[in-house]
């Protein structure tokens, strides 16, 4: 809900006077999507009862960043008028989910291996 408001929010108001960082926003989009597919994954190690293969949940969770990250650019594209679409977002989201299905399924490992 969280990253769905601030991605078709209009931010022009916000002064960033001062903050002068070259491609912050891809590196915004990285980690909202990187966070949102280890946040989502992990929550399933919650449910012990529960027979799962982890990391076919977390390659689920990675796609569904994925998908909701075109989603939320397509949007910006159709039904805002303050916001675009950007093809680099979309690629920022994806590398992010990318990289928490990795960092997840590393975590994971090692803890399996260590049982």
């Amino acid at each position: 809900m969280c990253v769905t408001f601030l991605s078709l929010f209009s931010f022009k108001e916000v002064s960033t006077e001062g903050l002068d960082i070259p491609h912050l926003d891809k590196l915004v989009h990285f980690t909202f999507y990187f966070v949102f597919t280890i946040f989502g994954s992990l929550s399933y190690l919650e449910y012990k009862d529960v027979k799962i293969d982890f990391k076919k949940v977390a390659l689920r969770f990675c796609f569904l960043a994925i998908g909701y990250g075109m989603i939320i650019e397509i949007l910006q594209y159709v039904v805002t008028t303050t916001r675009n679409a950007d093809f680099l977002d979309f690629l920022a989201n994806s590398f992010g989910a990318i990289c928490g299905f990795i960092a997840v399924k590393t975590y994971y490992s090692k803890r399996v291996a260590q049982k």
